[in-house]
Protein backbone atom coordinates (compact mmCIF):
# COMPACT_ATOMS: atom_id res chain seq x y z
CA UNK A 1 0.00 0.00 0.00
CA UNK A 2 0.87 3.50 -0.75
CA UNK A 3 1.64 5.63 2.25
CA UNK A 4 0.83 8.89 1.48
CA UNK A 5 2.30 10.85 4.79
CA UNK A 6 5.44 12.38 3.64
CA UNK A 7 3.58 14.56 0.83
CA UNK A 8 4.17 17.98 0.80
CA UNK A 9 1.12 20.10 1.19
CA UNK A 10 0.77 23.61 -0.31
CA UNK A 11 -2.29 25.85 0.57
CA UNK A 12 -4.58 26.09 -2.66
CA UNK A 13 -1.82 24.34 -4.97
CA UNK A 14 -1.72 21.53 -7.38
CA UNK A 15 1.15 19.35 -6.59
CA UNK A 16 2.63 16.10 -8.34
CA UNK A 17 4.38 14.09 -6.10
CA UNK A 18 6.67 11.70 -8.20
CA UNK A 19 7.21 8.54 -6.39
CA UNK A 20 8.73 5.48 -6.50
CA UNK A 21 7.66 1.75 -5.59
CA UNK A 22 9.17 -1.43 -6.52
CA UNK A 23 10.92 0.21 -9.36
CA UNK A 24 7.94 1.95 -10.78
CA UNK A 25 6.92 5.30 -10.86
CA UNK A 26 4.03 6.56 -9.90
CA UNK A 27 2.17 9.92 -11.04
CA UNK A 28 0.27 11.45 -7.92
CA UNK A 29 -2.36 14.49 -8.14
CA UNK A 30 -4.35 15.85 -5.47
CA UNK A 31 -5.18 19.45 -4.48
CA UNK A 32 -4.48 20.03 -0.77
CA UNK A 33 -7.59 20.70 2.23
CA UNK A 34 -5.98 21.36 4.85
CA UNK A 35 -4.68 24.73 5.78
CA UNK A 36 -2.00 26.63 7.99
CA UNK A 37 -5.01 28.41 10.01
CA UNK A 38 -4.47 32.38 10.03
CA UNK A 39 -4.88 35.30 12.47
CA UNK A 40 -7.64 37.62 11.23
CA UNK A 41 -7.75 41.31 11.50
CA UNK A 42 -11.02 42.96 13.08
CA UNK A 43 -12.81 45.22 10.94
CA UNK A 44 -15.97 47.18 11.72
CA UNK A 45 -17.01 44.22 14.50
CA UNK A 46 -15.89 41.10 12.85
CA UNK A 47 -12.51 39.41 11.85
CA UNK A 48 -11.65 39.58 8.75
CA UNK A 49 -9.10 37.81 6.00
CA UNK A 50 -6.14 39.94 5.12
CA UNK A 51 -5.12 40.37 1.61
CA UNK A 52 -1.84 40.43 1.73
CA UNK A 53 0.64 38.35 0.41
CA UNK A 54 3.58 39.17 3.25
CA UNK A 55 3.27 36.37 6.19
CA UNK A 56 5.10 36.05 10.15
CA UNK A 57 5.28 33.00 11.66
CA UNK A 58 3.53 32.72 14.53
CA UNK A 59 5.28 30.20 16.81
CA UNK A 60 4.91 28.47 20.41
CA UNK A 61 7.90 29.71 22.07
CA UNK A 62 8.18 26.22 23.68
CA UNK A 63 8.20 24.46 20.81
CA UNK A 64 9.23 27.15 18.24
CA UNK A 65 6.62 24.86 16.20
CA UNK A 66 4.74 27.25 13.68
CA UNK A 67 0.90 27.48 14.96
CA UNK A 68 -0.38 30.34 12.57
CA UNK A 69 0.31 33.08 10.23
CA UNK A 70 0.29 36.67 10.96
CA UNK A 71 -0.77 39.30 8.22
CA UNK A 72 1.15 42.33 7.25
CA UNK A 73 -1.45 44.63 7.11
CA UNK A 74 -1.86 46.00 3.42
CA UNK A 75 -1.66 49.79 3.34
CA UNK A 76 -5.14 49.62 1.51
CA UNK A 77 -6.58 47.48 4.79
CA UNK A 78 -4.89 49.94 7.09
CA UNK A 79 -6.36 52.75 5.57
CA UNK A 80 -10.09 50.85 5.66
CA UNK A 81 -9.20 50.07 9.50
CA UNK A 82 -8.84 54.21 10.33
CA UNK A 83 -12.16 54.57 8.12
CA UNK A 84 -14.02 52.88 9.85
CA UNK A 85 -12.76 54.39 12.90
CA UNK A 86 -13.69 57.64 11.81
CA UNK A 87 -17.15 56.80 10.79
CA UNK A 88 -17.31 55.01 14.51
CA UNK A 89 -16.24 57.90 16.55
CA UNK A 90 -19.48 59.99 14.85
CA UNK A 91 -21.97 57.99 16.86
CA UNK A 92 -19.75 56.75 19.98
CA UNK A 93 -18.67 59.90 20.53
CA UNK A 94 -22.53 61.41 21.35
CA UNK A 95 -23.49 58.14 23.14
CA UNK A 96 -24.51 58.91 26.34
CA UNK A 97 -21.61 58.40 29.18
CA UNK A 98 -24.28 55.80 30.72
CA UNK A 99 -24.66 54.13 27.81
CA UNK A 100 -20.99 53.69 27.10
CA UNK A 101 -20.11 52.80 30.73
CA UNK A 102 -22.76 49.74 31.05
CA UNK A 103 -20.68 48.14 27.73
CA UNK A 104 -17.64 48.55 29.54
CA UNK A 105 -19.13 46.87 32.57
CA UNK A 106 -20.42 44.18 30.26
CA UNK A 107 -16.82 43.84 28.82
CA UNK A 108 -15.41 43.63 32.51
CA UNK A 109 -17.93 40.57 33.05
CA UNK A 110 -16.95 38.70 30.03
CA UNK A 111 -13.21 38.97 30.85
CA UNK A 112 -13.50 37.41 34.58
CA UNK A 113 -15.62 34.88 32.21
CA UNK A 114 -13.52 33.80 29.77
CA UNK A 115 -10.06 34.75 31.63
CA UNK A 116 -8.56 31.01 31.09
CA UNK A 117 -9.71 31.06 27.95
CA UNK A 118 -7.75 34.15 27.33
CA UNK A 119 -4.67 32.88 29.45
CA UNK A 120 -4.18 29.62 27.43
CA UNK A 121 -3.79 31.94 24.24
CA UNK A 122 -1.06 34.03 26.16
CA UNK A 123 0.91 30.74 27.22
CA UNK A 124 0.45 29.39 23.47
CA UNK A 125 2.21 32.19 21.89
CA UNK A 126 4.27 34.05 24.69
CA UNK A 127 4.92 31.65 26.65
CA UNK A 128 4.58 32.69 30.11
CA UNK A 129 3.43 29.81 32.42
CA UNK A 130 -0.50 29.87 32.91
CA UNK A 131 -0.64 31.12 36.15
CA UNK A 132 1.24 34.11 34.67
CA UNK A 133 -1.06 34.08 32.13
CA UNK A 134 -4.08 34.94 34.42
CA UNK A 135 -2.31 37.47 36.66
CA UNK A 136 -1.85 39.35 33.10
CA UNK A 137 -5.80 38.98 32.05
CA UNK A 138 -6.62 39.77 35.74
CA UNK A 139 -4.43 43.08 36.07
CA UNK A 140 -6.06 44.17 32.47
CA UNK A 141 -9.56 43.48 34.05
CA UNK A 142 -8.78 45.91 36.37
CA UNK A 143 -8.69 48.64 34.87
CA UNK A 144 -11.61 47.57 32.86
CA UNK A 145 -13.98 47.87 36.28
CA UNK A 146 -11.85 51.46 36.41
CA UNK A 147 -13.19 52.39 32.99
CA UNK A 148 -16.46 51.63 33.59
CA UNK A 149 -16.91 54.36 36.65
CA UNK A 150 -14.78 56.80 34.97
CA UNK A 151 -17.63 59.18 34.40
CA UNK A 152 -16.38 61.82 37.32
CA UNK A 153 -13.39 61.86 35.36
CA UNK A 154 -15.18 63.37 32.80
CA UNK A 155 -16.51 66.26 34.44
CA UNK A 156 -15.24 69.71 33.06
CA UNK A 157 -14.81 73.26 35.56
CA UNK A 158 -16.61 76.38 35.49
CA UNK A 159 -15.20 79.54 37.38
CA UNK A 160 -17.74 82.68 37.41
CA UNK A 161 -16.14 85.89 37.63
CA UNK A 162 -12.95 85.13 36.82
CA UNK A 163 -12.78 88.61 35.32
CA UNK A 164 -15.52 91.59 35.27
CA UNK A 165 -18.08 89.92 33.25
CA UNK A 166 -16.55 86.81 32.75
CA UNK A 167 -17.07 83.18 33.45
CA UNK A 168 -14.85 80.23 32.17
CA UNK A 169 -16.32 76.87 31.07
CA UNK A 170 -14.14 73.65 30.67
CA UNK A 171 -15.25 70.45 28.51
CA UNK A 172 -13.72 67.53 28.26
CA UNK A 173 -14.61 65.98 24.97
CA UNK A 174 -13.79 63.26 23.26
CA UNK A 175 -10.39 63.29 20.86
CA UNK A 176 -11.52 61.25 18.16
CA UNK A 177 -9.57 58.42 16.54
CA UNK A 178 -6.76 56.39 18.69
CA UNK A 179 -3.98 54.39 18.36
CA UNK A 180 -2.45 51.75 20.33
CA UNK A 181 1.19 49.71 19.84
CA UNK A 182 0.90 46.86 22.05
CA UNK A 183 4.42 44.76 22.91
CA UNK A 184 4.67 40.93 23.31
CA UNK A 185 5.25 40.36 27.06
CA UNK A 186 1.94 41.29 28.08
CA UNK A 187 -0.75 40.90 25.23
CA UNK A 188 -3.41 41.45 27.07
CA UNK A 189 -2.78 43.66 30.18
CA UNK A 190 -1.59 46.21 27.62
CA UNK A 191 -4.66 46.54 25.43
CA UNK A 192 -6.43 46.60 28.39
CA UNK A 193 -4.85 49.54 29.83
CA UNK A 194 -5.33 51.18 26.36
CA UNK A 195 -9.05 50.86 24.77
CA UNK A 196 -11.45 50.44 27.50
CA UNK A 197 -10.47 54.04 29.11
CA UNK A 198 -10.45 55.33 25.05
CA UNK A 199 -13.90 53.93 24.88
CA UNK A 200 -15.39 54.95 28.14
CA UNK A 201 -14.33 58.64 27.20
CA UNK A 202 -15.74 58.36 23.63
CA UNK A 203 -12.77 58.05 21.40
CA UNK A 204 -12.53 55.24 18.77
CA UNK A 205 -9.22 52.73 18.98
CA UNK A 206 -7.07 51.17 16.67
CA UNK A 207 -4.84 48.42 17.99
CA UNK A 208 -1.51 47.01 16.68
CA UNK A 209 -1.08 43.96 18.93
CA UNK A 210 2.86 42.19 18.83
CA UNK A 211 3.20 40.19 15.52
CA UNK A 212 4.51 37.50 18.42
CA UNK A 213 1.48 37.13 20.33
CA UNK A 214 -1.92 38.80 18.75
CA UNK A 215 -4.32 35.98 19.93
CA UNK A 216 -5.51 37.55 23.32
CA UNK A 217 -5.88 40.82 21.53
CA UNK A 218 -8.28 38.93 18.99
CA UNK A 219 -10.23 37.13 21.99
CA UNK A 220 -10.70 40.50 23.53
CA UNK A 221 -11.86 41.91 20.39
CA UNK A 222 -14.81 38.98 19.87
CA UNK A 223 -15.64 39.95 23.72
CA UNK A 224 -16.71 43.86 23.10
CA UNK A 225 -18.00 42.51 20.49
CA UNK A 226 -20.22 40.55 22.49
CA UNK A 227 -20.36 43.37 25.37
CA UNK A 228 -22.75 45.32 22.38
CA UNK A 229 -19.28 48.01 21.69
CA UNK A 230 -20.70 49.13 18.55
CA UNK A 231 -19.09 48.19 15.27
CA UNK A 232 -15.98 50.26 14.11
CA UNK A 233 -15.16 51.34 17.72
CA UNK A 234 -11.80 48.74 17.86
CA UNK A 235 -10.08 47.69 14.84
CA UNK A 236 -6.99 46.08 15.08
CA UNK A 237 -4.41 45.79 12.56
CA UNK A 238 -1.17 43.18 12.04
CA UNK A 239 2.45 43.93 10.94
CA UNK A 240 6.05 45.71 12.20
CA UNK A 241 7.71 48.61 11.18
CA UNK A 242 5.12 49.72 8.67
CA UNK A 243 2.17 49.42 10.49
CA UNK A 244 3.45 51.12 13.43
CA UNK A 245 5.02 54.54 11.15
CA UNK A 246 1.29 54.07 9.51
CA UNK A 247 -0.17 55.30 12.98
CA UNK A 248 1.96 57.20 14.01
CA UNK A 249 1.67 59.57 11.02
CA UNK A 250 -1.90 58.72 9.71
CA UNK A 251 -3.88 62.65 9.85
CA UNK A 252 -6.90 61.15 10.70
CA UNK A 253 -5.21 59.62 14.01
CA UNK A 254 -4.95 61.95 16.94
CA UNK A 255 -3.46 60.19 19.77
CA UNK A 256 -1.08 57.05 20.27
CA UNK A 257 -0.46 54.89 23.35
CA UNK A 258 2.64 52.86 23.05
CA UNK A 259 4.47 50.19 25.48
CA UNK A 260 7.36 48.55 24.51
CA UNK A 261 11.24 48.92 23.90
CA UNK A 262 13.20 52.35 25.01
CA UNK A 263 14.52 52.42 21.07
CA UNK A 264 10.60 51.80 19.50
CA UNK A 265 9.69 54.04 22.29
CA UNK A 266 11.91 57.16 20.52
CA UNK A 267 11.06 56.80 17.22
CA UNK A 268 7.08 56.15 18.24
CA UNK A 269 7.18 59.49 20.12
CA UNK A 270 9.05 61.58 17.70
CA UNK A 271 6.96 60.58 14.63
CA UNK A 272 3.79 61.26 16.58
CA UNK A 273 4.83 64.34 17.96
CA UNK A 274 5.96 65.35 14.40
CA UNK A 275 2.50 64.70 13.20
CA UNK A 276 0.87 66.75 15.71
CA UNK A 277 -0.18 64.07 18.14
CA UNK A 278 -0.87 63.83 21.36
CA UNK A 279 1.75 60.85 22.29
CA UNK A 280 2.41 58.65 26.15
CA UNK A 281 5.28 56.13 25.27
CA UNK A 282 6.06 54.05 27.99
CA UNK A 283 9.10 52.55 27.47
CA UNK A 284 11.63 49.82 29.30
CA UNK A 285 13.63 50.08 32.65
CA UNK A 286 16.53 48.84 34.24
CA UNK A 287 15.55 48.30 38.03
CA UNK A 288 18.16 47.84 40.82
CA UNK A 289 17.67 46.31 44.09
CA UNK A 290 20.06 47.49 46.90
CA UNK A 291 20.51 44.99 49.66
CA UNK A 292 21.55 46.32 53.19
CA UNK A 293 22.85 44.41 55.97
CA UNK A 294 20.11 44.18 58.13
CA UNK A 295 17.95 43.08 55.12
CA UNK A 296 15.81 39.92 56.41
CA UNK A 297 17.66 37.17 54.34
CA UNK A 298 14.80 34.60 53.50
CA UNK A 299 12.62 37.58 52.10
CA UNK A 300 14.70 39.12 50.19
CA UNK A 301 16.25 36.52 48.57
CA UNK A 302 12.80 35.02 47.92
CA UNK A 303 12.16 38.46 46.21
CA UNK A 304 15.04 39.19 44.20
CA UNK A 305 14.43 35.87 42.33
CA UNK A 306 10.54 36.63 41.56
CA UNK A 307 11.56 39.86 40.51
CA UNK A 308 14.55 38.53 38.45
CA UNK A 309 13.11 35.46 36.69
CA UNK A 310 9.36 35.91 37.21
CA UNK A 311 7.45 36.28 33.60
CA UNK A 312 11.06 34.83 32.06
CA UNK A 313 12.23 38.19 33.29
CA UNK A 314 10.42 39.40 30.22
CA UNK A 315 8.86 42.40 31.64
CA UNK A 316 9.69 46.01 32.34
CA UNK A 317 9.83 46.20 35.77
CA UNK A 318 12.00 42.82 36.10
CA UNK A 319 15.17 43.03 38.24
CA UNK A 320 18.09 42.81 36.56
CA UNK A 321 21.05 44.19 39.11
CA UNK A 322 21.46 43.73 42.78
CA UNK A 323 23.49 45.87 44.87
CA UNK A 324 24.65 43.77 48.01
CA UNK A 325 26.44 46.50 50.95
CA UNK A 326 29.22 45.51 52.72
CA UNK A 327 28.05 42.27 54.85
CA UNK A 328 25.20 41.73 52.84
CA UNK A 329 27.17 39.97 49.82
CA UNK A 330 26.81 36.71 52.39
CA UNK A 331 23.12 36.61 50.60
CA UNK A 332 24.63 36.26 47.29
CA UNK A 333 25.44 32.47 47.68
CA UNK A 334 21.92 31.67 49.04
CA UNK A 335 20.55 33.72 46.51
CA UNK A 336 22.60 31.62 43.82
CA UNK A 337 20.71 28.33 45.66
CA UNK A 338 17.02 29.90 45.52
CA UNK A 339 17.57 30.47 41.73
CA UNK A 340 18.34 26.89 41.00
CA UNK A 341 15.26 25.63 42.47
CA UNK A 342 13.49 27.95 39.75
CA UNK A 343 11.71 25.32 37.38
CA UNK A 344 11.87 25.44 33.53
CA UNK A 345 9.39 24.04 31.23
CA UNK A 346 6.60 24.44 29.32
CA UNK A 347 4.10 27.04 30.56
CA UNK A 348 0.90 24.72 30.35
CA UNK A 349 2.55 22.57 32.67
CA UNK A 350 0.93 23.57 36.33
CA UNK A 351 4.74 22.53 38.16
CA UNK A 352 6.41 24.75 36.18
CA UNK A 353 8.01 28.59 37.44
CA UNK A 354 9.46 29.59 34.47
CA UNK A 355 8.61 29.20 30.60
CA UNK A 356 10.51 30.20 27.53
CA UNK A 357 11.83 33.28 26.05
CA UNK A 358 9.47 34.94 23.55
CA UNK A 359 11.64 33.60 20.06
CA UNK A 360 14.50 32.47 18.76
CA UNK A 361 16.21 35.66 18.40
CA UNK A 362 15.77 36.57 22.15
CA UNK A 363 17.48 33.39 22.87
CA UNK A 364 20.36 34.24 20.69
CA UNK A 365 20.91 37.79 22.15
CA UNK A 366 20.71 36.77 25.78
CA UNK A 367 23.25 33.93 24.92
CA UNK A 368 25.41 36.43 23.13
CA UNK A 369 25.34 38.92 26.29
CA UNK A 370 26.48 35.95 28.34
CA UNK A 371 29.39 35.32 26.84
CA UNK A 372 30.31 38.77 26.06
CA UNK A 373 30.17 39.80 29.91
CA UNK A 374 31.68 36.63 29.96
CA UNK A 375 35.00 37.53 28.08
CA UNK A 376 35.18 40.83 29.77
CA UNK A 377 35.76 39.38 33.20
CA UNK A 378 32.62 38.35 34.53
CA UNK A 379 32.03 36.04 36.92
CA UNK A 380 29.22 33.42 35.89
CA UNK A 381 27.58 32.58 38.92
CA UNK A 382 24.71 30.72 37.71
CA UNK A 383 24.54 29.60 33.82
CA UNK A 384 21.57 28.80 32.57
CA UNK A 385 23.09 28.59 28.55
CA UNK A 386 23.18 24.95 28.63
CA UNK A 387 19.65 23.95 29.50
CA UNK A 388 17.22 21.68 27.88
CA UNK A 389 13.95 21.02 28.90
CA UNK A 390 12.79 17.00 28.51
CA UNK A 391 10.46 16.55 25.36
CA UNK A 392 10.58 20.52 24.52
CA UNK A 393 14.49 20.49 23.15
CA UNK A 394 13.71 23.09 20.31
CA UNK A 395 11.96 25.73 22.76
CA UNK A 396 13.28 29.12 23.78
CA UNK A 397 14.99 27.83 27.38
CA UNK A 398 17.29 29.55 29.13
CA UNK A 399 17.93 28.30 32.91
CA UNK A 400 18.40 31.25 35.30
CA UNK A 401 21.47 32.94 35.44
CA UNK A 402 23.52 34.99 37.47
CA UNK A 403 26.98 37.17 36.93
CA UNK A 404 29.22 38.99 39.17
CA UNK A 405 32.08 41.52 38.84
CA UNK A 406 30.21 42.54 35.61
CA UNK A 407 31.66 45.58 33.81
CA UNK A 408 29.69 48.23 34.11
CA UNK A 409 29.35 49.45 31.33
CA UNK A 410 29.05 46.55 29.17
CA UNK A 411 26.08 48.10 26.49
CA UNK A 412 24.72 45.05 25.84
CA UNK A 413 23.69 43.92 29.75
CA UNK A 414 21.83 48.34 29.56
CA UNK A 415 19.75 47.27 26.83
CA UNK A 416 18.84 43.74 27.48
CA UNK A 417 14.99 42.56 29.22
CA UNK A 418 15.81 39.03 30.20
CA UNK A 419 16.23 37.19 33.30
CA UNK A 420 20.20 37.86 33.24
CA UNK A 421 20.70 38.64 36.84
CA UNK A 422 23.92 40.79 37.45
CA UNK A 423 25.29 41.38 41.32
CA UNK A 424 27.62 44.00 42.39
CA UNK A 425 29.16 44.15 45.95
CA UNK A 426 29.59 47.47 47.57
CA UNK A 427 32.06 47.95 50.57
Amino acid sequence: MLKLSNICKVNNILVVVNMFLKGKKIHLSFSTFQSMSTVKLWFDGKAVESSTTEWIDLTNPATNEVISKVPMTTKSEMERAVESSKKAFKLWSNTSIITRQQKIFNLAQLIRRDKKRIASSITTEQGKTLADAEGDVFRGLQVVEHASSVTSLQMGETLQNIATNMDTYSYRVPIGVCAGIVPFNFPAMIPLWMFPIALATGNTMLLKPSEQDPGACMILMELAKEAGIPDGCLNVIHGKHDAVDFLCTHPDIRAISFVGSDAVGRHVYELAAKSGKRIQANSGAKNHAVILPDADPEYTINQLVAAAFGAAGQRCMALSVAVFVDSARHLIPNLVECAKAVRVGSGDNANVDMGPVISEDAKRRILACINRAEEQGATVLLDGRHLIVQGYEKGNFIGPTILADVKVHLTQLNNLLSFLFSCFVFR
